[in-house]
């Protein structure tokens, strides 16, 4: 039943990047606004864009558009380059419909999974506030309230903040347990089936990933509470089989934990990125012609790999340019970690052939020893055919 993917602990990761003061903050807020356009409101971002952020960290042009809040969808509509992709109203609807099923009766079927037979014996606190701010106060509370009752808590969609190139973004992971030890627990519910004991991993890993910014969000509350603890497996809950009976799989999130910290502790340099543009350059969709904007978009240095096209609004933009470059990118970060100093496709063709490269590079040896390969299998083909 428990397919956790422990993919090993990671301590935190030490950094040396000073601490940015009250005025370096809204100077890049401000900077930040002037790239976004000054009259367009930020897109704001969730656990999902953020988890995906964390999963190309050496994207620079995803982590200025993110930070300045640019919507990457209407951007990439100008650029003649829509991202065909998107959750379908069937799969929330499904998705929603599951999730009721979770947490119906007070949360039986969810707590069961936790051990707990009497959903009468768990409390589960009313989280409504006004606005944003009042329910991440609410929720911060609650958590402290819970942690220091010794007792069963189940809180239905909390509401978390991390803090993002200066400016807070709001999180609401599908539940949050809390056991009488003070442990705090991320629930993530997911409508794809988990077909004996194992779920898609591609799936999964989005999960792990997602699920892995709700706790570092969880972190910030429990550093201010006594005897708190943030458990860094986290429960997977998905239809067992085929069926729409809830099933849960322990999911250990430590690495990508880890990763997403590290990609958040870079985007409070962003305004390194920021300062580094020309002056007026600008992603206002609505203010900005459609050569303004590639120029503008061109000025970022991207890190595209076919993953992107499901995880990124840009992601089909930034690989006809990657196609245009004949950057090697376009066959996946294994190939262009395996050829080194070989950029492009044209280069790793001419060092196969013989025509340029250095002959006592590793890539370009096993380049040449798989042309040859390929070359002997060929002739023997034809030898074959011909007689």
């Amino acid at each position: 039943m428990s397919a956790s993917l422990d993919d090993g602990g990671s301590r935190p990761p030490q950094t040396t990047a000073p601490v940015p003061t009250p005025a370096s903050r809204r100077r890049t807020r401000e900077r930040l606004a002037e790239l976004r356009g000054p009259a367009v409101p930020p897109r704001p971002l969730d656990a999902r864009a953020l988890a995906a952020l964390a999963a190309n960290p050496g994207c620079r042009r995803r982590a200025l558009l993110d930070g300045a809040g640019v919507d990457k969808g209407a951007l990439a509509t100008a650029l003649g380059s829509p991202a065909p992709f998107g959750q379908s109203q069937f799969a929330i609807v499904r998705g929603n419909s599951f999730e009721a099923r979770v947490k119906a009766d007070g949360g039986r079927e969810l707590l069961r999974l936790f051990g707990v037979e009497d959903p009468g014996t768990v409390s589960v606190p009313d989280l409504s506030a006004s606005g944003p701010e009042g329910r991440t106060a609410r929720t911060a509370l609650a958590l402290r309230e819970a942690t220091a009752a010794g007792g069963w808590t189940l809180l239905d969609h909390p509401l978390l903040t991390l803090e993002v190139a200066g400016s807070p973004v709001h999180l609401e992971p599908d539940a949050v347990v809390v056991d009488p030890a003070g442990r705090w627990t991320v629930v993530e519910i997911k409508s794809f089936p988990m077909v004996d004991g194992a779920a898609d991993a591609a799936k999964v890993g989005a999960a792990a990933r997602q699920a892995a910014v709700y706790v570092l969000a969880l972190e910030r509350v429990a550093a201010l509470t006594e005897g708190a603890e943030v458990v860094h497996t986290v429960l997977l809950v998905c239809p067992k089989d085929f069926s729409n009976l809830p099933t849960g799989s322990v999911v250990d999130v430590r690495k990508q934990r880890a990763v997403t910290r590290r990609q958040l502790e870079r985007l409070t340099r962003i305004e390194e990125i920021a300062e580094a543009l020309p002056e007026g350059l600008s992603f206002d969709v609505q203010g900005c012609s459609t050569e303004e904007l590639a120029a503008a978009v061109e000025a970022v240095p991207h890190a595209y790999a076919p993953e992107c096209l499901a995880a990124c609004e840009m992601g089909f933009h930034c690989r006809s340019r990657a196609r245009a470059a004949d950057a090697v990118q376009t066959l996946g970060r294994s190939v262009r970690g395996e050829l080194g100093g070989l950029t492009t496709v044209g280069a790793v063709l001419a060092a196969a052939r013989g025509e340029a490269g250095d002959p006592e590079d590793p890539a370009v040896v096993a380049l040449r020893r798989a042309r040859a390969l390929r070359q002997e299998a060929l002739d023997e083909a034809e030898a074959a055919a011909c007689r």
